[in-house]
């Protein structure tokens, strides 16, 4: 029986038009089994490793112990991603109705993590694959913003930010246009600002953005 999980809307933002893709449509019974095994265990490695991380931190174990745990998630990390480049150079950048949803998360988170060559070298297959609707655009809309920073330039759509140590609070990584950030984030699938990071506001973003540009500065400078 097929499944019907497809929601393309045209969206219309700053005079040009794109296909917004929010959802996928496939068959389930014609998945390649195997590839979604392969897939689907790399998933749920990524993902255990990093809510161990959470509930760590959650119940307040020393800073040692968090810093090995992490150093333990990055080994995983890079066998993760040794596994998905011979994969994705093998079979191609796959959409749901060959893997399933939780298949192409474990490609694109895998590819989210790995290094900025990495992630520039696979995202032209992505942003085909939105373009076909087999990938989310909030999906692509993250990546983009992940390699922007990267880079040292402004994000477009807010979904970068680093937590203060000392305060706990969230502060968001400079943008191109914060009073449009919302527009940008609907165009790709995106909730808007106060439900992504409820405490955020614009009037705290303009006061902390010297300390954050100077903050992406160094991260640009230690490529």
């Amino acid at each position: 029986m097929k499944i019907t999980l497809l929601l393309v809307v045209l969206a219309l933002f700053c005079g040009t038009s794109s296909a917004q893709v929010t959802s996928y449509t496939f068959d389930p019974n014609n998945l390649n089994k195997r590839l979604v095994a392969q897939l689907d265990s790399i998933y749920k490695e990524d993902q255990d490793t990093r809510m161990q991380i959470v509930q760590a931190q959650q119940a307040g174990v020393s800073r040692d112990s968090l810093l090995a745990m992490v150093e333990v998630a990055k080994k995983k990390d890079l066998s993760n991603i040794d596994f998905m480049v011979k994969f994705i150079d093998k079979h191609g950048w796959l959409g749901p109705e060959v893997v399933g949803i939780q298949g192409v998360q474990s490609m694109f988170l895998v590819i989210q993590h790995a290094d900025l060559s990495i992630q520039k070298k696979y995202y032209p297959l992505i942003l085909k694959a939105e373009q076909e609707g087999k990938m989310l655009s909030s999906n692509v809309a993250i990546l983009e913003d992940r390699m922007a920073i990267r880079e040292g330039r402004p994000q477009q759509y807010g979904s970068q930010f680093r937590t203060d140590e000392a305060s706990g609070k969230n502060i968001l990584y400079p943008v191109e246009d914060v009073d449009q950030l919302d527009d940008f984030r609907k165009s790709r699938g995106l909730p808007p600002m106060k439900d992504y990071l409820p405490n955020w506001t614009i009037a705290d973003y303009r006061a902390d953005l010297a300390k954050s540009e100077a903050f992406l500065k160094s991260i640009s400078s230690r490529k």
